[in-house]
């Protein structure tokens, strides 16, 4: 991504293990390292990406716990907007949102306690269409949104874009 992009690493510090005893499991090391290279922001001028200590729209610990609380919630009844999958409810299974798009497309990972590390993406686009399940690194997922024309539905390259990023700071991109 740092070749793609050609971003130079931000080096940010993320108390991981804060993040990952809040959730009860371990975050993809790919995503880690993406985290603290770019911290929280927009590639593309499309697609946001979550990092950890960022602002609130773009911290996934924070969009996590809002998710989470609008689950628990109980006003809708037991309707998910992830259906069919819930938002990850630690010990349990459900997916957590690390990125999306302004078409509001939505990138996932599908996290169960029982196998921590196995954190395969689950994207969806805009439409009301069907969830699909990706079993590749979130840095791969990413990659091929920005840079593969043919990564049907969610590739972004034909656009002619480039392949840039907007770090966010204070709640607006620097």
């Amino acid at each position: 991504m740092l070749d793609l992009t050609g971003w130079e690493p931000l080096g940010f510090s993320v108390d991981w293990a804060t993040v990952e005893e809040e959730l009860g499991v371990p975050l993809p090391a790919d995503y880690k390292e993406l985290a603290e290279a770019f911290g929280g922001g927009v590639f593309s001028e499309s697609v946001s990406f979550m990092s950890c200590g960022a602002s609130v729209s773009f911290d996934l610990p924070a969009q996590w716990r809002a998710a989470l609380s609008a689950a628990r919630d109980g006003t809708y009844g037991s309707v998910s907007a992830a259906g069919p999958y819930d938002a990850y409810t630690p010990g349990g299974k459900g997916v957590v949102t690390w990125g999306s798009t302004e078409w509001a497309d939505q990138y996932c990972w599908l996290i169960d306690a029982e196998r921590p590390g196995h954190c395969p993406v689950l994207a969806r686009s805009h439409d009301p269409g069907p969830w699909y399940r990706y079993d590749m690194s979130t840095a791969e997922f990413l990659h091929r949104v920005l840079a593969d024309a043919d990564f049907r539905p969610f590739g972004i390259a034909h656009y002619g874009l480039g392949a840039m990023f907007v770090p966010e700071s204070a709640g607006r991109p620097l």
